[in-house]
């Protein structure tokens, strides 16, 4: 059974593993925060997911990260399910995820549901990287 947990600073190895862009002060401020939450299968952490709010008030999916190992188990579907609850509760009525155009993600936010609604060009600036693309859905 799939379920979230918020993370917490023991988790930082592990969570390192996976999340090759955060930094130490990121991730201290986003267990601060309660933004990050460890995805267990049972009694076994299989991924991590962060968001955090856009224009503080909208809830934007930072990242969502499965291992390797445990990908194709339904771990993602349900923890966005599990993440989308919780936002809901919260009373947010709808979420922003990105991801970039060359990545397969993008499927599999749409088979969530989530609708297309702008990109972010990097081109020619020091963070240069394919287009970003972005998307939502209503809760």
């Amino acid at each position: 059974m799939t379920f979230l947990r918020n993370a917490e600073m023991n988790d930082r190895e592990f969570w390192m593993s996976l999340d090759i862009h955060i930094t130490d002060e990121s991730f201290i401020r986003m267990v601060q925060m309660k933004q990050g939450y460890l995805i267990y299968d049972g009694e076994r952490p299989v991924g991590i997911l962060y968001g955090s709010l856009f224009w503080d008030r909208i809830p934007f999916l930072n990242l969502l990260c499965i291992r390797a190992a445990d990908r194709g188990k339904g771990h993602g579907r349900a923890a966005m399910n599990l993440w989308e609850e919780e936002m809901r509760q919260k009373e947010f009525l709808m979420t922003l995820i990105s991801t970039q155009v060359d990545e397969t993600a993008q499927h599999f936010y749409r088979k969530l549901g989530y609708t297309d609604c702008g990109c972010l060009i990097l081109e020619n600036t020091p963070i240069c990287q394919p287009m970003e693309m972005f998307m939502y859905k209503r809760l």
